[in-house]
């Protein structure tokens, strides 16, 4: 493809010449000869080496297929599908249905053309998700409206010949088909979702929007139900080992049974041998199959207050591979010696067939340990139970030793009614039980790492990079305003923050300095480089205790598998090339899962306040900007926004080092951390926004000068209006996790 000037200079055309190359050039265009695309000319149907493609799907195989963005079937024919194909040791950027891209094609002698990503012009723009929400009466023709679910979106109208088949109420995916003369943009309802006003579909929106399966495809299921019972093979017998799951009261899946018991070798003394025994996913997903294919394509489970989108088939996730109590399963398993200070002394893997003894949940298990009532669990005490919290006594100490970063930030949990809406939301104790098994994790995770990379098997580490030199500026400048000193960046290690946390521990200061902290923390991925675990203060980590829900730990299961020579569902040669690819993939996946399921958080708990617009709530400032202040309500954990303008007649400066807004004439001061009471005036439950008016009052900034005031006493100036902002005032906001 070349343009005019290159047709020129390649046959050294000049003046009077030109003009005829240009008639030329017009003629074999009008006669359909050539095709001209922005300056250059092409023969119809050729693809340029350089182009802008749409990811429209994905092959049988999980691959990337994308077509032309300009292409013309009249006149250039069939539009050419394209395999998205990029070295596994390139650094092409990672992309999904629906994203345009600018693209390098090579065709090869034999085969259809492929492209190598070179950048990502836009995500996602494939189509616009919305509500429908009918006219009682038709207005100016329009019949009705689509009210988008991505806040930075505005209205739609949509004309009757344009509905389809949708309701009100139906969730739809729209394209824009243009403008009327009052300059609204126009729908055309392309696809009927479902319907939100039925039981359990808030999550549907943030299923489509961010394109997650939900459907299983026929051979997938076909199958798992054509697994059958594990077999033997090289398996050592563990049915009589009182291995035991403790999970959450409403688990579907088992996926980690624990046991322990005191070392009786007379060199370790008070030393304790852990055991952990994981579900055997290997054995029944094989590389290569519908089942693997699919679990990639997935990357992990996702978890909706209203649903499980799973990794892996029922079949396979809550049945064959989940350790249900009293029956036999397959499970790869370590057993771990430590001495009394925690230290790990050796560990070993094995492939085994192994029973649950009994299933109990974290309430149980603690209730039964703290003597309170607990019938399930009071049987296995003295057995099981105790021996296991000893153990657990012991794994404290090497935490306590190693240091890990201790941000003790609480979660809360949505409880529904039957009907899908929201009914409460409660803060879970943070038990005992829970830090048992989360520690027996870590160190079963660490074995997997240590053994793989002794043995130079290539794996998928889980790594947390120690924070960047820009936010720790930003954090030391912060701390600096609290006379907090912060260590030299070379020397920083999850302990430093410790410290730093313990010294504002009861203080006014203490939530904004967490809330400050964890923000400047890098966010965790998987690698097949190691760089190791900052949070957790670990030199070697790979996520190898959650195969049934992360494709990370099934990759990690076949290479203990293939390297330990412990049978059949192994790691291939093929996937050891691509893990770098795999990596990004699943790393992508897992960043999906997380916003999707905050956004369906939002959106339910938006719905639920939705009906008291006028009330009053007490909150938390967890985010400061320039457009606004960000509100957490203590009750709910709704978030919602406040923008400068809404906060009085003042002049507020924003502070970027104290993450505050200062009036400039009444040097009142909102700070992230502060406590405030706050009056909700708007909600947007599709698009999960709430906006307040700000109650308080603020407090007096202590490091700037009181301004003169009216003689009223109120504040004098103009209220500051913040730019750009929709109707929610929203900015852009980032959460750490």
């Amino acid at each position: 493809m070349s343009g005019k000037r290159e047709v020129a200079r390649a046959f050294g055309l000049k003046g009077q010449q030109k003009i005829t190359l240009k008639a030329m050039l017009k003629e074999l265009q009008e006669e359909g000869l050539i095709k001209k695309r922005g300056k250059r000319f092409a023969k119809p149907g050729t693809l340029p080496s350089v182009t802008v493609l749409e990811i429209v799907t994905r092959d049988r195989d999980g691959g990337l297929i994308a077509k032309p963005l300009d292409w013309d079937e009249e006149s250039d024919g069939k539009c050419p599908v394209i395999s998205i194909v990029n070295h596994p040791h390139s650094k092409s950027p990672t992309v999904g249905i629906g994203d345009r891209v600018l693209t390098r094609i090579s065709i090869p002698p034999k085969g259809s053309p492929r492209g190598r990503v070179m950048k990502v012009i836009d995500r996602n723009r494939g189509t616009i998700l919305g509500v429908y929400r009918p006219y009682d009466v038709t207005e100016n023709g329009f019949c009705g409206r689509i009210e988008p679910t991505d806040r930075k979106q505005h209205e739609l109208v949509v004309y009757e010949k344009n509905i389809g088949e949708a309701g009100a109420g139906d969730l739809v995916e729209v394209s824009i088909v243009g403008r009327n003369t009052h300059g609204l943009k126009q729908a055309k309802i392309e696809k009927v979702i479902g319907d939100l006003n039925s039981e359990k579909a808030i999550s549907l929106i943030a299923l489509h929007q961010h394109n997650i399966p939900t459907e299983f495809p026929d051979e997938v299921l076909a199958e798992a139900k054509a697994a059958g019972a594990a077999e033997m093979d090289k398996r050592e017998d563990w049915r009589d080992l009182q291995l035991i799951t403790i999970d959450p009261a409403d688990a579907k899946d088992h996926d980690d049974a624990i046991f322990a018991k005191a070392d009786d070798d007379p060199t370790n003394t008070d030393g304790v041998i852990v055991t952990v025994a994981i579900a055997d996913v290997s054995w029944y997903v094989r590389p290569g199959s519908a089942l693997d294919k699919e679990a990639l394509l997935r990357g992990n489970s996702v978890y909706f207050p209203d649903r499980v989108v799973p990794m892996l088939p029922e079949e396979i996730s809550n049945d064959l591979c989940s350790l249900k109590e009293d029956e036999d399963r397959p499970a790869l398993a370590v057993r771990m010696t430590f001495a009394s200070d925690g230290r790990k002394l050796r560990h070993t893997f094995h492939r085994i067939m192994m029973r649950s003894h009994v299933r109990l949940a974290y309430v149980e298990a603690q209730d039964a340990i703290d003597g309170r009532k607990a019938p399930r669990a009071e049987p296995w005490l003295e057995s099981v139970l105790k021996p296991l919290w000893s153990a657990y006594e012991v794994l404290k100490r090497g935490r306590a030793y190693r240091g890990p970063l201790e941000l003790d930030m609480p979660e809360r949990k949505i409880l529904l009614k039957d009907d899908g809406s929201v009914d409460r939301v409660i803060v879970p104790p943070r038990l005992d039980a829970h830090k048992l098994v989360e520690e027996f994790m870590i160190q079963a995770n660490v074995a997997a790492a240590e053994t793989l990379e002794k043995r130079r098997q290539p794996l998928i580490y889980r790594v947390h990079d120690a924070p960047s030199l820009a936010k720790l500026e930003s954090l030391g400048a912060f701390l600096k305003s609290l006379s907090i000193p912060l260590a030299k960046a070379g020397q920083l290690k999850p302990s430093s923050f410790n410290g730093i946390l313990k010294q504002v521990e009861g203080s006014d200061n203490q939530e904004l300095v967490n809330q400050v902290v964890l923000r400047s923390q890098s966010q965790a991925e998987y690698n097949p480089v190691n760089i190791g675990h900052f949070g957790l203060n670990l030199k070697k980590y790979a996520h190898f205790t959650s195969p049934i829900r992360r494709y990370a730990d099934l990759i990690v299961h076949r290479a203990l598998v293939g390297s330990l020579k412990l049978g059949l569902g192994g790691i291939t040669p093929q996937q050891e090339e691509r893990l770098d690819v795999i990596a990004r993939e699943i790393s992508d996946t897992e960043r999906r899962a997380m916003v999707a399921e905050r956004q369906t958080v939002d959106r339910l708990i938006a719905s639920h306040l939705a009906e008291k617009i006028g009330a009053e709530f007490s909150g938390r400032i967890n985010g400061v900007t320039r457009a606004g202040l960000f509100i957490t309500l203590s009750e709910t954990g709704a978030d919602g926004f406040i923008p400068l303008s809404a906060l009085g007649d003042d002049y507020y400066v924003y502070d970027e080092i104290t993450h505050s807004v200062v009036g400039e004439h009444s040097a009142l001061m909102f700070q992230m951390g502060d406590l405030v009471d706050v009056r909700l005036v708007e909600a947007a439950p599709i698009a999960g926004a709430l906006r307040f008016d700000m109650i308080s009052e603020g407090r007096e900034s202590e490091g700037l000068p009181r301004s003169r005031r009216s003689r009223s006493g109120s504040p004098a100036g103009r209220p500051r209006r913040s730019k750009g902002s929709n109707r929610f005032g929203h900015a852009s906001r980032k959460r750490r996790n």
